[in-house]
């Protein structure tokens, strides 16, 4: 029978797990990493995923090594067959472990966390992290949501969150500058991109159900599906905004 693994069918149309283009990722990676083909840097991924963004700094950067850390283990799998079928397999280490709790002998020269800062308590934890896992003049490339416009009570409901879970974006550029970083470039997701995300996470699952109908898990994907578009397409669509953001340490 067909496995049920909702996270690998949301993604498999797109990859990366945020909403942004596949040109604005590899913009943020040379923004990240330099733009020097010949860079040989120390990449960590603090909640990977399947390693989207591991992988395309390991295709753009043949000099690169890459670590990447999720508990999701299938998405880990997933991330070294990609590996293994892009031939840089032998430069991608990854570990099934909390982001939390990785430690590593040597620090990294980026340090990423796009998604996934949820993985780390919040925002500020996670550039603390980010902190102490990066070398001297290292780089952090932070991906975190932000308010739009004021949210109203049904789409916090929606969400499940309270009115201070997110600021506006100045809000949250001042959040990152006060507690020690310095962004040196910057990248605000487009609802062309938040809709090519939203559509291609909701339609992947709806046409998974439609294509496995005896499937015993086939109606809670086409009731996910459902329920997820409403809560975008009703609710937080044009509200919830997305950054991603290149960080150098101030102090």
């Amino acid at each position: 029978m067909q496995p049920y693994d909702r996270r690998l069918i949301t993604h498999a149309r797109h990859p990366i797990a945020a909403p942004l283009h596949p040109h604005s990722v590899l913009d943020l990676i040379e923004r990240a990493v330099g733009d020097d083909d010949a860079a040989r840097p120390r990449i960590l991924d603090l909640g990977c995923g399947e390693g989207a963004w591991l992988l395309e700094a390991l295709a753009h950067f043949p000099g690169a090594r890459a670590v990447g850390v999720d508990i999701d283990g299938a998405g880990l799998e997933r991330a070294a067959e990609q590996a293994e079928a892009l031939g840089v397999a032998d430069r991608l280490e990854l570990h099934a472990m909390p982001a939390a709790d990785y430690r590593a002998a040597e620090p990294f020269d980026v340090v990423l966390c796009v998604g996934a800062t949820h993985a780390l308590g919040g925002l500020l934890p996670t550039l603390e992290a980010a902190r102490a896992r990066l070398a001297p003049g290292g780089r952090a490339l932070i991906g975190d949501g932000f308010w739009e416009r004021e949210p109203s009570p049904a789409v916090l409901e929606i969400l499940g969150e309270s009115p201070g879970a997110y600021a506006g974006l100045a809000g949250t550029v001042d959040r990152i500058t006060g507690a020690g970083w310095t962004p040196v470039y910057g990248h605000t997701s487009t609802l062309d991109e938040w809709d090519d995300y939203e559509w291609s996470w909701t339609g992947s699952l709806a046409e998974w159900a439609l294509d496995h109908p005896d499937h015993p898990r086939a109606r809670e994907a086409a009731e996910t599906a459902a329920a997820h578009r409403t809560a975008w397409l009703h609710g937080y669509r044009g509200t919830l905004g997305f950054v991603t953001l290149v960080l150098r340490r101030t102090v």
